[in-house]
């Protein structure tokens, strides 16, 4: 026998050395785990979180953000329970696939590969404007053309992740040390200059029975909520980096918890200290608000420099959020989810092809995103906002996935191993589920979000679609699936191997 149907899905024996093909070289410790969580993240608070501030106000906005916060920490813990007990590449589509089916894993996986995917290219958006912004400053106002540095900064960061997850995983620790040292002196420049003023927090001006702290009431906090997400957007990949972590057991719950903190703390005093200098109502309109605020403080001759420091912490996130939609492709391709080519690895044992064809996706985004918008500076900012929230509608949708999924793994596999427990368990995951799923409703009823939502909306019928008719019967016992497929007994795929259950599914009528 070499298929069998389970759980709605066609099961096929994999053919020989499939596996062979597909392995990741495990490289990561502590820090690294840690590195590539910071990295990830950091450019939030470089850009984009920005661009919420005016709307809201400097009050709304922290609101906004205290939402945020609690959202994710009660999200990681409950993410942290689950990475330990499922240590496979495929993160949240490896959670959802057990704890929801072959539908529920590809919806989850599906909204994961829209985050990251489209999170690179917010990144490289922004990235493409500090560099340019440092290229003008060195070279008297000479710039490359956006669709240029976008495809610049693309292939840079495809050949780097392509060389291998232990240069990856260095990079990644090395850019985070450096993009929160540049965040510190930014801070200092600010208080040491006497830039830093608490007017400019409250500088939006208020409307009819306001106040400066909400100056326009509280419904716009749920607006601007996306905005603070960017602070904390994708800390949830670290999973993806199970199979490529000497202890993942151990190492990415405790890194991603210590990574959350490293975060917190930069996306706070970032957040006033920025917003302090330039002013609310100035800062929101900025595709660059770092480089933005480092221009009122020094002087113009030392612009250049400033932007090249800037521009660090947007290539940190570039390195750890390519990382994160290269594994993301590789663990649904590995389970026949996706195209299977989708998950060789080549000599350096690095998913190659996921990794080039997510670059494509998102430059081809990008290009018809700014294509379709009036050329300007208000208009990039504009143009980044639209993708920054289609990345933001497949992360809520991703989580509301993982959160129903931890409180169904904890009750529908309640004998697997769980080497570490969320302190908060399930009330933490009703709490981080019910957040993102007001996110999910306050989108729907947001007129500016309506462009992210037909996006995401045309994706999915047409992913949906092609599961339902193609690839759900062609699926592969990965370790995902192994583990789902055991009731959690089976799929740890550094002490198993890769086909572990084949002789039990297609040996036997059992499953």
């Amino acid at each position: 026998m070499s298929e069998k149907n389970i759980s709605g899905a066609t099961y096929v024996k994999a053919e020989a050395g499939y596996f062979e093909k597909r392995t990741l070289r495990r490289s990561a410790g502590f820090w690294g785990i840690w590195g590539l969580g910071v990295a990830a993240v950091i450019s939030g608070e470089f850009s984009g979180w920005n661009l919420g501030v005016a709307d809201a106000g400097f009050g709304g906005m922290t609101i906004a953000t205290i939402i945020v916060i609690v959202m994710y920490f009660t999200m990681l813990f409950s993410i942290g329970e689950m990475s330990a007990a499922l240590p496979h590449t495929g993160g949240a589509y490896s959670f959802a696939r057990a704890a929801l089916g072959p539908w529920g894993g590809f919806i989850t996986g599906l909204a994961e590969s829209i985050e990251y995917v489209v999170t690179t290219a917010v990144v490289v958006f922004f990235a493409a404007q500090y560099a340019n912004g440092a290229l003008e400053a060195f070279f008297n106002g000479f710039s490359i053309s956006p669709y240029l540095m976008w495809a610049i900064l693309y292939a840079a960061f495809v050949i780097v992740n392509a060389l291998g997850a232990a240069v990856g995983f260095r990079l990644a620790i090395i850019v985070s040390v450096l993009a929160i040292a540049i965040l510190a002196v930014f801070v200092i420049v600010a208080f040491a200059t006497g830039s830093f003023s608490v007017d400019k927090l409250f500088d939006v001006k208020a409307t009819a029975g306001n106040s400066a702290f909400l100056p326009h009431g509280f419904l716009p906090v749920l607006a601007v909520i996306p905005f603070a997400m960017w602070f904390f957007l994708g800390i949830e990949e670290l999973p993806l980096a199970a199979e490529e972590s000497h202890n993942p057991q151990r190492d990415i719950p405790r890194a991603g918890i210590f990574a959350l903190v490293t975060l917190l703390i930069c996306a706070v005093v970032i957040f006033v200290v920025n917003t302090g200098v330039n002013g609310a109502t100035a800062i929101q309109k900025s595709g660059q608000p770092l480089l933005d605020g480092f221009a009122l403080m020094v002087p113009k001759s030392l612009a250049g420099i400033l932007a090249v420091f800037a521009l660090i912490g947007l290539l940190a996130s570039l390195q750890g959020i390519m990382f994160a939609y290269g594994r993301n492709l590789y663990s649904l391709s590995r389970a026949g989810y996706y195209p299977k080519f989708l998950s060789v690895t080549g000599k350096r044992q690095t998913p190659v092809i996921a990794l080039v064809l997510g670059a494509v996706i998102g430059y081809v985004l990008l290009v018809v995103v700014q294509f379709t918008t009036d050329i300007g500076s208000s208009a990039a900012t504009v143009a980044g906002a639209i993708v920054l929230n289609i990345a933001i509608w497949g992360a809520v949708v991703a989580y509301i996935m993982q959160m129903i999924s931890f409180i169904v793994l904890r009750r529908r596999y309640p004998n697997a191993k769980r080497p570490y427990l969320s302190p908060t368990g399930i009330p933490g995951a009703v709490i981080a589920g019910v957040i993102a799923l007001v996110i999910f409703v306050a989108f729907l009823f947001s007129p500016g979000y309506q462009i992210a939502i037909a996006a995401i909306a045309v994706v999915y019928i047409v992913g949906l679609l092609i599961f339902g008719f193609v690839s759900r019967h062609r699926l592969v016992l990965s370790p995902e699936e192994e583990f789902a497929l055991s009731h959690g007994l089976h799929g740890n795929p550094q002490v198993e191997g890769y086909d572990e259950m084949e002789d039990e599914v297609f040996g036997s009528a059992s499953s």
